[in-house]
């Protein structure tokens, strides 16, 4: 992976942009010729604003039909463009299922991507055959069997920590499976719906839904804790059929370091190569 540069342009500012958005009628982060995404609904926004090309660097790029709580991006932009209003002016442009949370000026050093710690997400499942909500439909999946929440979190203790979660993983040529999970738990809400949470340092393509696959497997009695830890081990990848769907899948927040910090990180995020996200 070719290492980007940190300098911002003569005439140009990086600002740092915070959103969120509902996935549901969007094809992901990433454009795509003929589709709807984030990325190309916020770039048009910004290009009418600035009257200039804009090119926004992400986070984590999600999947179709993922959600974000709380993304974050960089964008450098003419040096003259009034930062207070962007937000606001963003706003007025986007569609209601985007919306821009906060747009400042960046402190020096700082990549939206290559500086982050880790990335949070978090799944919910409605299982047991339970009725699912109106509200509920749009971030949540729906799991016939019931699930055995003391199991799941058993076998999810198991794979935390830095390993090759090339198991998990869809591949893609150079880029490198190796991710350190912090956190990886499940409880149930006060519905009863099936809520996870998933932190790691990055993620594969598809890891972060296949590890929810397999961790329902595990909850629904098909395997034993021991088995999630076994396949870690084997390195062989697992089937589709264990990724769940993208609309159970919301990505919550991004984790930074303190600013005077932020160079420091983004040199040593190319120790590995590395890709994200859903």
């Amino acid at each position: 992976m070719t290492k980007p540069t940190l300098e911002v342009e003569s005439g140009f500012s990086r600002l740092r942009v915070d959103l969120t958005y509902d996935g549901s009628d969007l094809s992901g982060w990433a454009k795509q010729p003929g589709l709807r995404t984030v990325q190309e609904e916020v770039e048009t926004a910004l290009s009418k604003i600035t009257r200039s090309q804009a090119a926004t660097i992400v986070a984590g790029r999600t999947d179709a039909g993922v959600h974000a709580k709380h993304q974050v991006l960089h964008v450098d932009l003419p040096a003259d463009i009034d930062s207070e209003n962007l937000a606001f002016r963003l706003n007025q442009i986007l569609k209601s299922d985007i919306r821009i949370l906060s747009a400042m000026k960046a402190p020096e050093y700082f990549h939206a991507r290559f500086g982050a710690t880790s990335r949070r997400y978090q799944y919910k499942i409605i299982d047991g055959g339970q009725v699912t909500a109106p509200l509920d439909r749009y971030d949540s999946a729906e799991w016939f069997r019931s699930l055995d929440i003391h199991l799941m979190n058993q076998a999810c203790q198991l794979i935390l920590g830095e390993h090759d979660f090339f198991t998990f993983c869809k591949h893609r040529q150079g880029m490198s499976t190796v991710k350190n999970l912090m956190k990886f738990d499940w409880h149930r809400d006060e519905k009863g719906v099936v809520s996870g949470v998933i932190e790691a340092n990055s993620f594969g393509y598809n890891m972060v839904r296949n590890l929810v696959g397999a961790a329902v497997c595990v909850g629904e009695g098909r395997f034993e804790p021991s088995w999630l830890r076994k396949i870690l081990d084997e390195k062989v990848r697992v089937s589709d059929s264990y990724v769940f769907p993208a609309k159970g899948l919301t990505l919550l927040s991004i984790q930074y370091p303190p600013a005077g910090q932020y160079l420091a990180t983004y040199n040593q995020y190319f120790t590995l190569q590395d890709t994200d996200e859903e």
